[in-house]
């Protein structure tokens, strides 16, 4: 049964498409349709779900569409930054992302889609090398595997939304380089690649 969000459930936006996939005494597991993601909502979230009346499909969008947007994507992740702001892991809503759900959530505001974590993200996009970086390229940082992504902003920076533990507790903008901060000289140590946004994910059709 696919269902549409018509009410904030954890960080699931109105308008995002979920299927059910199984109900227990506390909770509902869904996937996401437009990545497939598999999450979970609080059980008395179900009554704010209904059924869609459309379904997503895939689709394809020209580099030059996605060229054309890269400005806006980037004001986004910059007025995000300028809110007070923290670092909430699974969050894709404002104020408060994670790194992947800031990355996601800028494209989407502009109709493109990218999966939600990083990991999928960086499998979703074309590899590109560091002497390619460009304006809106995603940087993907990561040991075993890729667990950080950033939206790279030209000039030698990216913005990135990162925990506390190991990052700034939210959105900043760190230099791309082995001389900055104790922070920026760590993630700097865990690069892991570069990608290119080629592609939308899916759309309402």
């Amino acid at each position: 049964m696919m269902m549409l969000m018509r009410s904030l459930a954890t960080q699931a936006a109105t308008g995002r498409h979920l299927k059910i996939l199984s109900i227990t005494e506390r909770a509902v597991e869904v996937r996401l349709c437009e990545d497939g993601y598999v999450a979970w909502l609080p059980l008395d979230k179900l009554g704010e779900l209904e059924s869609a009346k459309t379904v997503y499909r895939a689709i394809a969008i020209s580099r030059s569409q996605i060229e054309s947007c890269l400005q806006d994507i980037i004001a986004f992740t910059k007025a995000a930054m300028e809110v007070p702001n923290y670092y909430l892991w699974g969050g894709t809503l404002a104020p408060n992302y994670d790194c992947s759900g800031l990355i996601q959530a800028a494209f989407a505001a502009s109709g493109i889609w990218l999966p939600r974590d990083s990991y999928q993200q960086e499998t979703f996009t074309q590899r590109i090398t560091l002497e390619e970086l460009c304006l809106g390229d995603l940087i993907f940082f990561g040991t075993e595997k890729v667990d950080h992504v950033a939206l790279y902003l030209g000039n030698g920076y990216y913005i990135h939304s990162s925990g506390k533990e190991v990052g700034r507790n939210g959105i900043a903008i760190d230099p791309l380089s082995a001389d900055g901060d104790a922070i920026s000289r760590g993630y700097y140590q865990r690069l892991w690649s570069f990608g290119r946004v080629m592609f939308s994910y899916m759309v309402k059709g």
